[in-house]
């Protein structure tokens, strides 16, 4: 069982009907566990980007009688990691971007912990033919990757890294073909449409795998199944390392599921030797 401070923050929040400021106020404790106890409620908010007052809000939505009582009880639950983080200021920026994804990867293999949310996401991916993966862009890459291995192990993988018009076409089509699930990938900033697209899909049938940042990300009410990555912030573009490999994660728990896998790669790996593919 997952037991780091995220994991008991996330699991203090869940069950709770939080307002889209509230959840990201959640999101923001979650990637900031080890600190969180020790800030104040005005600290809080310009971390996440919130009124105070609104900080507030949130400690009373989650039972409690303010932001003091709340604190209190995170300083219950989440051992103090302060001195670790304090010595890692003495690091530079680039060094603490590093360690942040070393942080962010030791969550990920926390969660993995408990392998069933995974394994079922591989039962549903390798059963859908074809796979539609979608992934716009800052995720775009993340989708792309996951499209070019799925598509050596599963017979019929849809790449959906384009938005515009055409995409619920893409979606039609796929469901008229047979598919009976759709894997996303959704990283900040989230794009509207992939929003949007998540929500037809599921009016329309598909059961939607999402792999995203946070399971406060706007994308969760339209996902069947989310498994979160947490991605790394000090920089200044995010970095996405637990998301890319939460997504070879997967395929391998796809190919687990797919009876024909290993012959379909045994079978690439003769045509490339044979084409000299690659170069040893």
């Amino acid at each position: 069982m997952n037991d780091s401070p995220a994991a008991r923050l996330q699991a203090l929040f869940e069950g709770h009907r939080l307002t889209p400021t509230q959840r990201r106020i959640a999101h923001c404790m979650v990637r900031g566990a080890a600190e969180v106890p020790f800030l104040s409620s005005v600290e809080l908010a310009e971390l996440a980007g919130v009124s105070q007052p609104s900080v507030t809000r949130f400690a009373v939505a989650l039972g409690f009688d303010g932001y003091p009582a709340l604190r209190k009880h995170l300083r219950e639950v989440a051992p103090a990691e302060r001195a670790a983080a304090v010595q890692e200021e003495a690091f530079n920026e680039y060094q603490q971007a590093v360690l942040g994804e070393i942080e962010n990867l030791r969550q990920l293999a926390e969660m993995l912990a408990d392998p069933a949310p995974v394994e079922e996401a591989g039962r549903l991916l390798a059963a859908s033919a074809p796979l539609p993966v979608l992934g716009l862009r800052a995720a775009s890459s993340q989708a792309r990757g996951f499209a070019y291995f799925a598509a050596k192990v599963h017979p019929d993988v849809r790449l959906l890294d384009e938005g515009g018009s055409m995409m619920e076409d893409r979606i039609d089509a796929a469901l008229y073909e047979g598919a009976t699930a759709l894997l996303c990938f959704a990283l900040p900033r989230y794009p509207r449409e992939v929003v949007e697209t998540l929500e037809r899909a599921r009016k329309a049938g598909l059961t939607v795998v999402t792999v995203a940042d946070s399971a406060f990300a706007p994308v969760a009410r339209h996902s069947d199944l989310l498994i979160p990555a947490p991605v790394g912030t000090g920089l200044a573009f995010d970095t996405a390392c637990a998301p890319m490999l939460l997504g070879r994660v997967l395929l391998e728990a796809m190919a687990d599921a797919l009876p024909d896998a290993q012959a379909r790669l045994e079978a690439f790996d003769t045509r490339a030797a044979n084409r000299g593919l690659f170069v040893e």
